[in-house]
């Protein structure tokens, strides 16, 4: 594990070994995601994939997650002090992520031409960062281009369980072990997802401006999405491939990890 500095805001990263004349790997994790959150149930993903791909990944949590630098003010007014947008998230927060805080990150690194593995939150920021960004290729996990009722309905439900604090093994006690300021990770999430100015984002539109391949992929038991986040990708990109997992719910690499290994590695061998 190392720390990147980023305009004055220390990010953890991790690195997987891999063949340095191939585009590397680089893992966007999901809306209470981490590095240390995605090795799951004895797996794990990104370094399995790194190993079947033959490719180097790299792995980062973002500001306010895992061990990376907090959001000042995370629940305060909404700034911007220097570079960073501090207090609460605004609606354009993923934008910023992928197309400010994410280039400097692929610069620290040297890496110029990435392929993208995006989850949830860390897939829109993909397709984001492809729309005005050189990449390799993108693989999207149950990205989200607009905003649907049963994913608020999904996040009301866990912003009512992360307030539950009595409950054993309640999901604040769970998320603790991958956030060092959990309070920071699940807040800046959880505002504006459910605040009324989000039900306006939508990127279907700018996603028609990325050239690099897609494989965007969509569990079909996912409460946080339904299939037509993965539709109307390919509505706007006819070239995007999609696959739909059976069995599976929000997070493809825990639910189909053997599937999705041998989808997404069948799909990088073109690239």
């Amino acid at each position: 594990m190392r720390r990147i500095n980023i305009e004055g805001v220390d990010l953890e990263v991790a690195c997987h070994p891999g063949d340095p004349h191939r585009e590397p790997l680089v893992f966007l994790h999901e809306g209470l995601g981490s590095v240390a959150m995605w090795p799951q149930r004895g797996r794990d993903w990104p370094r399995e994939l790194c190993e079947r791909t033959g490719r180097a990944g790299w792995v980062y949590s973002r500001r306010g997650y895992g061990g990376s630098d907090p959001v000042p003010d995370v629940r305060g007014p909404s700034r911007i002090e220097g570079f960073w947008h501090v207090g609460r998230h605004e609606v354009d927060y993923m934008h910023r992520e992928a197309r400010d805080v994410l280039p400097r990150l692929l610069a620290a690194l040297d890496i110029r031409r990435p392929v993208l593995i995006g989850h949830s939150d860390g897939g829109t920021i993909a397709l984001l960062h492809a729309t005005q960004h050189p990449v390799a290729a993108c693989v999207v996990m149950a990205p989200h281009v607009f905003v649907e009722e049963m994913t608020i309905q999904a996040i009301d439900t866990a912003r009512q369980q992360y307030l539950d604090h009595q409950s054993p093994g309640s999901l604040r006690e769970r998320l603790s072990r991958y956030h060092h300021d959990v309070d920071n990770a699940f807040w800046q999430w959880n505002d504006i997802w459910l605040s009324e100015s989000f039900r306006s984002f939508d990127i279907r539109q700018e996603c028609a401006a990325i050239q690099a391949p897609v494989l965007a992929i969509q569990g079909i038991d996912d409460p946080y999405g339904s299939l037509r986040q993965v539709e109307d990708i390919r509505q706007h990109l006819p070239a995007a491939e999609l696959l739909v997992l059976d069995q599976c719910g929000h997070s493809p690499h825990r639910d189909q990890p053997d599937r999705l290994t041998d989808a997404v590695a069948e799909f990088l061998a073109g690239v």
